[in-house]
């Protein structure tokens, strides 16, 4: 074999065993913010009635609904932490650049986590969130039989007219507010295009409510806050106090 057949197999071996170091570490990652996020859930839920042990079919779909939000709030948890993971992983790069047991800390693995998190955040926000709803919230078609693979077939259904009716209406923003008109006249480009903008929309949205309810919160906060605790006493005037407390004495003396 030519040195050069030998390089380029050791670069793709060198390369494969990286892949597969990224893909363990991202799994390692995810899974451990699956637990958290089921001990977080399971310790704020409520114990309902349709999650009784006499009810199967509730039961299964309670488990499936939690299921489904635990990923949900992993995913969340984790495009939340990523990016202080980031920082402390470039600053750790270069306080110990010649440590070969922190190597794994490159760019390699901050952008696959970067694009694992882009991906499932628009999984988990267009598609598992609503699923989860929905999949709680049904009962299966009229007429067919009881089970859960009738309420999955109800929420397909309805998960799909409802994803129809979202991509329409970002259609026809996009038509109005954009300037491309290969863009407004084609959907071919729904992953490149309409997924980014619908999530930038959808996080838009977010962010004005989060403006608009942390006054409401603080001020709530901060009611609340006052009426725990005991206000200080330093400003009190003492020698009134006296003078009242004695009164009251001569009061209750008269009396008896």
């Amino acid at each position: 074999m030519a040195p050069a057949e030998q390089d380029a197999l050791a670069l793709r071996e060198q390369l494969f065993h990286e892949r597969v170091r990224e893909c363990i570490i991202c799994a390692l990652l995810f899974a451990s913010l699956y637990v958290l996020c089921h001990f977080i859930i399971t310790h704020f839920k409520k114990h309902t009635d349709f999650a009784a042990a006499h009810d199967d079919e509730d039961a299964a779909a309670n488990r499936i609904a939690l299921g489904l939000c635990t990923f949900t709030l992993a995913v969340a948890l984790g495009a939340v932490l990523l990016l202080p993971f980031s920082i402390i992983s470039n600053e750790v790069l270069l306080s110990f650049p010649q440590n070969y047991y922190i190597q794994w800390l490159n760019g390699s693995l901050i952008h696959g986590l970067w694009n694992l998190v882009f991906l499932f955040s628009n999984l988990s926000l267009v598609f598992l969130m609503p699923f989860a709803y929905f999949f709680t919230e049904s009962e299966g078609f009229a007429g067919s039989k009881k089970g859960i693979m009738a309420r999955v077939y109800e929420t397909s259904v309805v998960l799909l007219l409802l994803s129809l009716l979202v991509l329409g209406m970002v259609w026809v923003a996009s038509a109005i507010v954009g300037n491309d008109a290969a863009s407004r006249q084609s959907l071919y480009d729904l992953w490149e295009y309409y997924l980014p903008y619908l999530y930038s929309c959808i996080s838009l949205f977010g962010v004005l409510l989060l403006l608009l309810c942390t006054p409401f919160g603080l001020s709530t906060m901060f009611t609340v806050t006052g009426k725990l605790l005991v206000k200080p006493r330093l400003l009190e005037d003492l020698d009134e106090q006296l003078s009242c407390t004695r009164l009251e004495e001569a009061a209750v003396s008269h009396r008896i």
